[in-house]
Parts: C-alpha cells; sequence; structure tokens
C-alpha cells in the first residue's frame, strides 16, 4: 500500500526540519517563508521489533519493512484558499496525501521568526484548518450545484445532495468535516470529492528541549483545544530530532536518548502514531529468500491481506496458512510451530490480525 502523509503548517514552525529527521533527506530548513518551494518527497523505513525478531530467526537473504512517504509542502498563509502565497500549490500537494501531520510551533525563541510575529499554535492552527475548511467548501458548493437538480429524480443523487448539505453546514460553522456525524456509508458517497479537512490528523507541538516530556503551556493550549476532533496530538522536539539523526551509531542515539529521560525517538513515535491515525495493521511473510513487512487496513481479509501482496492473490485465493508471531518466536522456526499444531488454515472470512505470520495458497 503506498501510504503518504502530508507535513504542513505555517512557515518556519519546523516542518521542514521535522522532515529531514524522517526521511534524512536534506530539505532547506531556512529562517525564512516558503523555502520548501516543491514538495519534497521522503521514504522512511517504518520502526518494527517484530521483523528484526524474525530476521534474526529466519536468517534470510533479504529483509524488507514497511514504509510510509512523507511529504514537506511548502508553508501556508491567510488567504490560501484564494491563491494567496503558495495557497494552491499547497492545496493540491496535500489533497494527494492519505493523512496530515500539522506541525505546531510550541516553542519561544526569538532568533526564529514567525510569519505572524508572535507564537500562538491555537492561531495558526486556526490559519490553516479554516483555509482548508474555505477551499472544501468551495468544492461542496460545486458538487451541489451539479446534483441539485439530478436529486430531484434520481436516489443517489438524493441522497448526495442530503449529505453535500449537512456537509456544507458543517464547514459554514467554521469545522471540518472529520469531525461531522456522518456514518461510513455517507462518505462512501462523497469519497471522489477528496476532501481535505476529512482526511485524518495528527497534530506534532514542536517544543524546546526543556519541555519534551512533560510539554509545556503550549501543548496544553492545543489538546484542549482539540480534544473534539478525531486527532493524534504529539509532543517533539525537531531540534533534538536533528541531532539525533546526526549519531552514526545506534549506541550513540540510545545513550543521548537516555540522556534526555526518553525511552524513544520522537520520529519513531510519530510513525507508530501515524499507523495508528489510518487504522493501519502490520502482517509478515517469512522465508529463507525474504522475510518482509506488509502494510493493510484494519479488518482485512486474508483475501485482501494477500491482494496487498498481487492481485492475483487475492483473485485466485485458495486458503491461509497463519502462525502468530508470539507462537513463531517462543517454538523458533515455522516447522516447530507445525509441529506443535500452531499453524492455522484459514479461509476467505478470516479477519487478519496485527502481526500475523501468513502464506497463501492460491491458483493462479
Amino acid at each position: 500500500m503506498a501510504l503518504q502523509c502530508g507535513i504542513v503548517g505555517l512557515p518556519n514552525v519546523g516542518k521542514s526540519t521535522l522532515f529531514n529527521c524522517l526521511s534524512n533527506a536534506k530539505a532547506q530548513a531556512a529562517n525564512f517563508p516558503f523555502c520548501t518551494i516543491e514538495p519534497n518527497v521522503g521514504v522512511i523505513t517504518v520502526p518494527d521489533e517484530r521483523l528484526t525478531k524474525l530476521a534474526e530467526l529466519v536468517k534470510p537473504n533479504k529483509v524488507q519493512p514497511n514504509t510510509i512517504e512523507i511529504v514537506d509542502i511548502a508553508g501556508l498563509v491567510k488567504g490560501a484558499s484564494k491563491g494567496e502565497g503558495l495557497g494552491n500549490q499547497f492545496l493540491g500537494n496535500i489533497r494527494a496525501t492519505n493523512a496530515i501531520i500539522h506541525v505546531l510551533r510550541c516553542f519561544d525563541d526569538g532568533n526564529v521568526i514567525h510569519v505572524d510575529g508572535s507564537v500562538d499554535p491555537i492561531r495558526d492552527r486556526e490559519i490553516i484548518d479554516t483555509e482548508l475548511q474555505l477551499k472544501d467548501l468551495d468544492t461542496v458548493d460545486k458538487r451541489i450545484q451539479k446534483v441539485e437538480k439530478m436529486a430531484k429524480t434520481d436516489k443517489d443523487a438524493k441522497r448526495t445532495f442530503d449529505i453535500l448539505t449537512v456537509v456544507k453546514a458543517h464547514l459554514e460553522s467554521g469545522k471540518s468535516i472529520r469531525t461531522a456525524t456522518l456514518t461510513q456509508e455517507d462518505f462512501d458517497f462523497i469519497e471522489d470529492l477528496g476532501l481535505l479537512t476529512q482526511k485524518p490528523v495528527m497534530y506534532v507541538c514542536n517544543v524546546d528541549e526543556a519541555s519534551v516530556i512533560t510539554g509545556n503551556k503550549y501543548v496544553d493550549l492545543v489538546k484542549a483545544n482539540v480534544a473534539d476532533e478525531k486527532a493524534e496530538v504529539l509532543v517533539i522536539s525537531a531540534k533534538i530530532e536533528s541531532e539525533i539523526a546526526e549519531l552514526d551509531s545506534y549506541d550513540e542515539r540510545e545513550e543521548f536518548l537516555a540522556d534526555l529521560g526518553l525511552t524513544e525517538s520522537g520520529v519513531n513515535k510519530l510513525i507508530r502514531t501515524a499507523y495508528k491515525l489510518l487504522n493501519l495493521y502490520t502482517y509478515f511473510t517469512a522465508g529463507v529468500q525474504e522475510v518482509r513487512a506488509w502494510t493493510i487496513t484494519k479488518g482485512f481479509t486474508a483475501p485482501q491481506a494477500a491482494g496487498v501482496i498481487h492481485t492475483d492473490f487475492e483473485k485466485g485465493f485458495i486458503r491461509a496458512e497463519v502462525i502468530k508471531y508470539t507462537d513463531f518466536v517462543t517454538l523458533g522456526s515455522e516447522n516447530a510451530c507445525k509441529e506443535a499444531g500452531k499453524l492455522g488454515v484459514e479461509g476467505k472470512t478470516y479477519i487478519v490480525e496485527d502481526g500475523d505470520i501468513m502464506h497463501f495458497r492460491f491458483n493462479v
């Protein structure tokens, strides 16, 4: 599955610095607005200790982890929905992403210019949310005009019109679509619109080093402000993450984290939170040729999971042989699991669980 998260935020909040930490790419992290003119795309590895453990046991020729694409998108300003600044480009880039990583500046530093002259993460969040909502409102209005006449005679058009009417009222009240009380079936009717404020969002509070463990007043304000949203809030110091990224060895990074009282890097937390935000699971295939992690959506059946490898696997699905990760690690090998009766044979209705080790049988 090609997963893509877009990093957004006002200019000079730490977007490009965070992007560099995530992807080890070299996006320009200068102290002035719009230094990221074209979206920078980095492919990052999803950290998973289970994959490492499986590789140690199987000793394959190749290990293939999951990855997520991170897009560093140009800074947004007021009026973007009407094309101000780099608005149209910003909105087009974010439409292609699966989720939004919204970076908010939650630190004081007189040496780093803020585009609006002061530190206020709530104001910053509202600026971007308002621009996205205005763009969605424009999209919704155009579709309403298109289906309004059809709704008088066509059942599906009537359903779409009714849903869009609810969505329009929600947007006009200054709220993002993801907070609307609509069913998944309702959202399916308007899925083709690619509405920006329907996307899941993670708010990343970029703090100073002293606040990375306990947070600060700005973080508290953000958490209270987004309490009614279906959103994740993560506290990270982009400065610390950039220092970690410069360390060469695993031991050096672990020692650096320990000195700061941290158990893991903010980058790792961000990636795990992105998986949670997007409702994703991981299953594994494990053989001498390759041990590999595969990304699926929670609730996928065995044939759907097989289809992630190749569409022919889903079309010709016969059965799935499944070993639970804990059983594999405890017993040490696939053969040992078979002998202990820990290899299950599952059919088309089996719902894949996070961490399953799977082998598919299928007709070509």
